[in-house]
């Protein structure tokens, strides 16, 4: 098959021919008909994820067509349209069988544990836990751009911040992640604030139902977050990841407010120095995402029906495979608008 590979941090990536995968007894192969480039793959790519070994095969956003399954599989045989999470669970141990498969004791990542997505093939282990029937309305580039940005947005909104109609939030960061906030918090009856420091994307951020926008290089977000909410918001997102936008977003909280983390952090990023007296003075809430569990598509495939999402909007750019590099060194800059695909 053709894939891009990435013979080290930082390399050059290339696209070569790569041997098949092949699938393991529980596993399923996937033929992709959409990638997303996530600023996850470009952290991947400059070294900064510890569990990528290299020469490695970038990509963890995808959408295909079941082409081989292995001999345990049961709930899928060939052809059928389908999705995962960045987040595979196996299943079997004590996280799984309680239903949180995406923090599972084995979990597996496509793109960082294994071979990923920008490829012709990809391989999802644990396929009948793991693998998600598209319904027939999701064509395959809009269920790629829900990959982890859009899924991981949906549980940390819906699930862990547990957004009430009316309630006031603050989104920090209108990339992927960030922009699928705003229009899950909107579609819920939420006033949201969308910071950003590039014009393009407040703007996108409006349309997709954000009801102010700052730019953060020349309106302080804090102060403009805490007028426009009347003190400060019941939730404030890190859809970024970084300690500046952590600190930011937590300051823009009111007393017992929700600070959800959506954003990665890495690298120098990894460890920020935040004021947790303020969690105890004020009764803050400090929540994290990390993706979703395969058995709740479902229901996020409902919620963007009934609300009438769209997530054609999302999609910036579709760009070949042959492209992947180009794409992933834009990440550095968080450059994109919306979620760039590559279709093998």
């Amino acid at each position: 098959m053709r894939a891009i590979l990435v013979p080290a941090p930082n390399a050059t990536p290339n696209l070569e021919r790569v041997p098949d995968p092949e699938p393991p007894p529980h596993g399923a192969i996937v033929e992709v008909r959409a990638t997303g480039v996530c600023r996850s793959d470009w952290h991947a790519w400059v070294g900064h994820d510890p569990t990528v070994s290299f020469p490695h095969v970038p990509g963890h956003e995808f959408a295909g067509v079941v082409r081989a399954v292995g001999r345990d599989v049961t709930r899928f045989a060939g052809g059928e349209r389908v999705t995962a999470p960045f987040c595979c669970g196996c299943g079997a141990c004590g996280e799984c069988r309680s239903g949180h498969q995406n923090l599972c004791d084995r979990e597996y990542q496509p793109g960082f544990d294994g071979w990923g997505s920008f490829a012709e093939y990809v391989m999802v282990p644990w396929a009948d836990v793991n693998l998600v029937t598209l319904p027939e309305r999701v064509a395959f580039a809009e269920a790629a751009s829900l990959g982890c940005r859009f899924m991981t947005a949906y549980a940390g909104i819906v699930h862990h911040a547990a957004v009430r109609p009316g309630e006031s939030v603050v989104v920090y960061g209108c990339g992927g992640v960030g922009l699928s906030a705003v229009m899950i918090a909107a579609a819920m009856g939420a006033h949201v604030v969308a910071v950003d420091v590039l014009a393009d994307k407040l703007a996108l951020a409006r349309e997709l139902g954000a009801a102010l926008t700052v730019d953060a290089t020349r309106d302080d977000p804090v102060d403009a977050t805490r007028t426009a909410t009347d003190g400060g918001a019941h939730v404030a997102v890190d859809a970024l990841g970084s300690g500046d936008t952590a600190r930011q977003a937590m300051r823009s909280l009111r007393r017992r407010g929700r600070h959800l983390q959506l954003g990665l952090l890495l690298a120098g990023e990894a460890s920020p120095a935040i004021a947790l007296q303020d969690v105890t003075r004020r009764e803050l809430r400090v929540l994290g995402s990390h993706g979703m569990q395969a058995w709740r598509y479902g229901e996020m495939f409902d919620f963007i029906a009934a609300r009438g999402l769209p997530l054609a909007r999302m999609i910036g750019e579709r760009r070949p495979l042959a492209d992947a590099g180009a794409v992933l060194a834009s990440m550095a800059a968080f450059a994109p608008l919306g979620v760039t695909l590559l279709e093998p």
